[in-house]
């Protein structure tokens, strides 16, 4: 197993839901091509990881192919790779299929779901995950509630209330390293959260490391529109 201190130069990103919690919006193109601030998440999510050292991707994509396709044609940093699943593969049946489509088989890579906006330093992500040794690790987000909290004390008298706040439990982030052996631990078709992960989990080659930075999942028209008024601010100061 390869444990170099090269960066991760490789990636892949899926991007081939429906994503009928977010129409409108997916009604004319996939979840990835959602416009968040003006531009859509993919955009980010690219010149994040060209950023970082990134100099491959592949795009794994299904639902409105042909319009991530014109999105990205003549894009060369990173340069882009587009795969086509035929039929549904299910996450981890996507995330095996992209893979297959790396230029180098035998290297690390990252993968991130395409429907998450997130900046952080994928140099310690990198290096975290050489240090633990394991085959994956899933970058964890600190779980946000959408409810608001009241804050009562024992004699029910309400002191106040916080609107959304982070709770102590930690979320799956959708952004990951791979070691070259991990891929072919995934299934074929069908979802690696309730098999390959879990699996790993069990052998102790399974890592989480705890983002310190924006972390933001676009599931819902909600979260574009939250998402939207966030990203200026961010941009306008030091996001990584």
């Amino acid at each position: 197993m390869s444990r170099s201190s090269e960066p991760i130069r490789q990636a892949v990103i899926l991007a081939g839901g429906q994503a009928t919690r977010l129409r409108p919006y997916t009604d004319t193109r996939p979840k990835a091509m959602v416009e968040v601030a003006d531009r859509p998440i993919i955009d980010y999510q690219l010149e994040w990881l060209a950023r970082h050292g990134v100099e491959h991707v592949v795009v794994s994509c299904g639902y409105k192919a042909e319009v991530l396709r014109d999105h990205l044609s003549g894009r060369t940093r990173p340069a882009i790779s587009i795969l086509v699943e035929d039929e549904p593969l299910g996450r981890g049946g996507a995330l095996r299929f992209a893979a297959s489509g790396l230029k180098d088989a035998d290297a690390p890579y990252f993968a991130l779901n395409g429907d998450v906006l997130t900046w952080f330093p994928l140099d310690e992500f990198t290096a975290y995950h050489r240090a633990r040794g394991g085959l994956i690790t899933l970058a964890l987000a600190q779980y946000r509630t959408s409810w608001g909290i009241v804050d009562v004390t024992d004699d029910g008298l309400i002191e106040g209330f916080t609107q959304s706040p982070l709770l102590p439990f930690w979320i799956n982030a959708g952004v990951y390293a791979f070691e070259p052996e991990a891929t072919a631990l995934l299934p074929v078709k069908g979802d690696h959260e309730s098999s390959t992960f879990p699996d790993l989990a069990r052998q102790g080659r399974l890592y989480g490391y705890r983002i310190n930075g924006f972390w933001r999942g676009v599931d819902t028209v909600k979260d574009v529109k939250e998402a939207s008024e966030q990203i200026p601010g961010l941009l306008g100061g030091s996001a990584d």
